[in-house]
């Protein structure tokens, strides 16, 4: 895949789009997260994600440490960040990113708001088809919006991340037997609307292997703005955390 020189794209300002989670977790998320430092993690049952300057020092990495706790996770997204030693690296999932600037938003008829009496069926719903990190507390991101078949949830897509001007459209999935109606296509553009109507940007994230989304992502006007990591790391346990000298 051909990709763009790593320029701003369509107005977008370099810096958050580089680092979203670091700039959600700084900015219009700050809320939802824990702050040591330089360092900051969204909530553990808001989402996995944590934020790191693009050049951590040691000291960044021991804050993200104590924010994730002897042996905690924490999922990176970025350019790729060499851990210092006694940190583990687990999943390594090349993405992309892609701005909307040119995606063609519209309200749904068929879409409703889903709220928090929702989210054990859309636990389901993702456990089912895998569109990424979905957790208990995720739908206080932002909207989250579905489609019901005869009462039952069968696709559904919302705001993750929150930047300044801009956010993530993520969760986008449907049920295996709701396939092929261009519901998914008809919630991008609904989420979309509602990103627009706060005069933001939307944009989102795709694993770079999954072509199909891509080009559904490409059809709907989105545009490919740069490659990034998606990498898993556990913090040190506590005995590898403890200075040989203490």
């Amino acid at each position: 895949m051909a990709l763009p020189s790593p320029e701003p794209v369509s107005g977008f300002p370099p810096a958050p789009l580089a680092n979203p989670v670091l700039a959600a977790l700084t900015g219009p998320q700050r809320a939802f997260a824990d702050v040591r430092g330089r360092a900051a993690r969204y909530r553990p049952d808001v989402a996995p994600f944590a934020g790191l300057p693009l050049d951590p020092t040691a000291g960044d990495w021991a804050d993200l440490a104590a924010l994730s706790g002897p042996g905690g996770s924490a999922v990176l997204a970025g350019p790729r960040r060499e851990a210092p030693a006694g940190w583990e690296t687990g999943m390594d999932l090349p993405g992309v990113q892609m701005t909307g600037d040119a995606l063609e938003v519209a309200p749904d008829p068929e879409a409703v708001r889903l709220g928090p009496a929702d989210v054990p069926e859309m636990l389901e719903l993702v456990a089912r088809t895998k569109p990424g990190p979905f957790l208990t507390r995720t739908i206080e991101l932002g909207t989250y919006l579905g489609i019901r078949r005869d009462g039952a949830l069968v696709a559904m897509a919302g705001e993750r991340m929150r930047l300044p001007g801009a956010t993530e459209i993520s969760a986008v999935c449907t049920a295996p037997t709701a396939r092929g109606q261009g519901l998914a296509a008809r919630l991008v553009r609904a989420v979309g609307a509602v990103i627009r109507e706060r005069g933001e940007r939307p944009f989102l994230h795709a694993a770079a292997s999954n072509a199909g989304a891509v080009r559904l992502y490409e059809h709907l006007g989105f545009v490919v703005s740069r490659e990034l990591q998606f990498v898993g790391y556990r913090a040190p346990s506590i005995r590898a955390a403890v200075s040989p000298a203490g």
